[in-house]
């Protein structure tokens, strides 16, 4: 059985959800590597982060792991659920499953059809607000076992909204120089001085691969050397992940 996560630990998990997010933010690294770093914040059987859409009134999943009926109606139901005007109120802490109204429960088509099939015991939706207010998505995270009371990870989820806002506001905008994630992956390590080999080890990836990715890069950015693109990325603020 692994051993349970203090609160010092959570902190530091948190640490590098921010990290994680911000990576996102700047394009250098996908929504999905936020997820992963949010998994040791809290462990969760099913998770996901959603942008919503404006103009076509629905969210659109850019990272998840529940089923594809889940995600559907993640997507397309959820914002018509009577959960819903809750989850966007003037709180905007968060609603977890253990505190929705059994009434509530009752009447909500997302928990009746979807996670209730599942075997949801627990859990947090959260609703994500831009700084200028605006709407701009949601964090669904499920388990199927209760969570234990008191859990330092209900305020750590609430102190990271900020960040997870930024990231998933992020994937709505034009990526810098028109680069590949991959490429401001890439050009991220690049600001910290790291050979193609190096970069290759950290990124899973052959250092002939790293090579051709900053080929681009330079071509794209109209750059003469990986100085000059290191300098790009710094004043852009994109940095290496950790």
């Amino acid at each position: 059985m692994a051993a349970e996560r203090t609160t010092a630990d959570i902190l530091d998990a948190a640490v590098h959800v921010r990290e994680a997010a911000r990576s996102a933010t700047s394009g250098a690294t996908g929504i999905d590597t936020v997820l992963a770093a949010l998994s040791e914040v809290m462990e969760y059987d099913h998770a996901s982060l959603a942008r919503w859409d404006p103009l076509r009134r629905r969210h659109t999943t850019l990272a998840g792991s529940y089923p594809d009926d889940a995600t559907a109606y993640i997507e397309t139901r959820l914002h018509r659920d009577p959960v819903f005007p809750v989850l966007r109120g003037p709180d905007r802490g968060g609603l977890w499953l253990r505190d929705v109204p059994r009434q509530l429960l009752a009447a909500s088509p997302g928990f009746q059809e979807v996670l209730s099939p599942l075997g949801i015991e627990d859990g947090v939706a959260q609703c994500l607000f831009a700084a200028d207010g605006r709407y701009v998505g949601m964090l669904n995270v499920s388990t199927r076992g209760p969570r234990r009371a008191p859990d330092p990870a209900r305020a750590v989820v609430t102190l990271l909204t900020e960040s997870l806002a930024a990231a998933v506001d992020a994937r709505d905008r034009p990526r810098p120089g028109g680069l590949s994630p991959r490429e401001l992956q890439v050009l991220a390590e690049l600001t910290a001085g790291r050979t193609n080999r190096e970069i290759a080890e950290r990124l899973f990836i052959t250092p002939r691969t790293v090579g051709t990715h900053i080929e681009h890069i330079l071509a794209k950015l109209d750059l003469p050397n990986r100085a000059a693109a290191a300098a790009r990325a710094a004043a852009w603020g994109i940095e290496p992940a950790n």
